[in-house]
């Protein structure tokens, strides 16, 4: 375990993206997984872990029951090991798990520290088959302030919507941190198009976003490996690559408070909300 970095708001904050491939509906060694990750990422200085999308539970269920016999809650005594692997840090680890409530399950990231669970965030934007599974989230994700700066949570297909990243821009993040699942689905010589939607994303808000993508196949199913750290000007400054599987990057997070793109231009003051809710003209 290393010694907590500086938390100085203009400190670097190191991000570590974890590429792995969970066992679909193997609770075990998925987490097992996971806390081996967490451990290679605080040995690597991290301050904020990323891992990806449903870690605890693999993703391509055959049938509800499957994806409940991998579902857990906060109680659950994976979340108190990472509560003291961070122990003596002020390191933070975002991950996504199938969540159990009730006779619910959902799609949800948790974001862990030394204090315990911090926050949860619902998935609200269900892809294909997750909405056999799962119920969608009816909150809008968090903003989690740490002594590293502020963070947004989004899951795998919430991006697609822009209106999202720009809403957690408006509440002050620094960062989006985003636990994923892509599908890979492109032409061979074109880059993943939802790293470029994330690129596009941090060009048009001026922030920072660390996505953590799988890897492997599951279930005939391959993953895109698209795990990428981008800055808040939409440059790619980190990526998996075939050999190493996580992206690692030092990130200045207060940058992203600065919108100003020229003297007499700002990202978010130059906004016409006047004007975003009013009909287009048929013309």
């Amino acid at each position: 375990m290393t010694a907590p970095r500086s938390t100085s708001p203009s400190a670097v904050t190191r991000v570590v993206c974890e590429q792995l491939a969970p066992r679909v509906g193997d609770l075990a060694y998925n987490t097992q997984l996971a806390r081996e990750a967490v451990e290679r990422a605080l040995a690597e200085g991290a301050d904020i872990v990323v891992l990806p999308e449903l870690t605890t539970s693999g993703y391509v269920f055959d049938d509800v029951e499957e994806a409940r016999r991998t579902a857990i809650d906060t109680g659950h005594a994976f979340f108190s090991d990472l509560k003291n692997m961070f122990y003596g840090t002020t390191g933070v680890v975002v991950l996504g798990f199938c969540e159990a409530a009730g006779d619910r399950l959902f799609n949800s990231a948790a974001v862990v520290d030394a204090e315990g669970v911090r926050a949860v965030y619902r998935k609200t934007h269900l892809w294909d088959r997750e909405k056999l599974f799962f119920t969608p989230g009816d909150r809008m994700a968090p903003v989690v302030t740490t002594p590293h700066g502020r963070f947004g949570v989004l899951i795998c297909y919430d991006m697609e919507f822009p209106e999202m990243p720009r809403r957690l821009a408006t509440a002050g993040a620094d960062l989006i941190v985003v636990p994923t699942n892509w599908s890979q689905e492109r032409p061979a010589d074109e880059r993943p198009a939802e790293i470029i939607q994330a690129q596009a994303a941090a060009r048009a808000n001026g922030l920072h976003i660390a996505c953590a993508d799988r890897s492997g196949t599951e279930r005939g199913q391959e993953r895109t490996r698209g795990t990428a750290v981008i800055n808040q000007y939409g440059w790619i400054t980190a990526a998996a690559t075939g050999t190493g599987h996580r992206a690692v990057a030092d990130l200045f997070l207060h940058l992203s408070r600065d919108k100003a793109l020229s003297p007499h231009n700002d990202l978010l003051g130059d906004r016409r909300t006047d004007l975003y809710l009013q009909e287009s003209p048929l013309l």
